[in-house]
């Protein structure tokens, strides 16, 4: 297949090019930087960023706008000083100017399932040297919520 060819089908080429998804993330990214330079402070912009990152997980088709759904209000109620804002076009949440963590929708990203994860400001370090960063997230159950709440209690801490 080309490179054009792939492109125009939105799968990933074999050649130096990007997919699809990896454009329209970028497009994204470089949007949500225009933002950031236009402007707005406090209160106002926050709620801004959180307003573009709920709509964009009503824009999700299901199951992944449940599972965001969900993985915001864990989230913002577990860290209550977390930032809601979107981060390549994907929910992510912001902790002293930094991402936390984040919530990749699989279908978005022609993934079988969604991740969860975590960036390296979260202290999620083990003794062992070795340490889970990202989660696949294909459902949500009480099991689950418990898990993540704990991941995020254990990395603000």
């Amino acid at each position: 297949m080309s490179a054009s060819t792939a492109e125009s089908v939105g799968t990933e080429s074999t050649g130096a090019g990007f997919s699809a998804e990896e454009r329209a993330s970028m497009k994204a990214r470089a949007e949500e930087l225009r933002s950031d330079a236009r402007g707005g402070r406090g209160a106002k912009k926050a709620a801004a960023d959180e307003a573009a990152l709920l709509a964009k997980i009503e824009d999700m088709a299901q199951p992944d706008r449940t599972l965001a759904e969900r993985v915001h209000v864990t989230v913002t109620s577990t860290v209550p000083d977390v930032a809601p804002k979107l981060m390549y076009g994907q929910p992510a949440y912001y902790r002293a100017g930094k991402v936390l963590c984040f919530f990749r929708s699989g279908q978005g990203d022609s993934e079988r399932y969604s991740t969860f994860g975590f960036s390296a400001e979260a202290a999620l370090d083990d003794d062992a040297g070795i340490w889970a960063t990202s989660y696949a997230l294909t459902e949500w159950t009480e099991s689950v919520e418990a898990m993540i709440t704990d991941l995020l209690t254990r990395a603000t801490s």
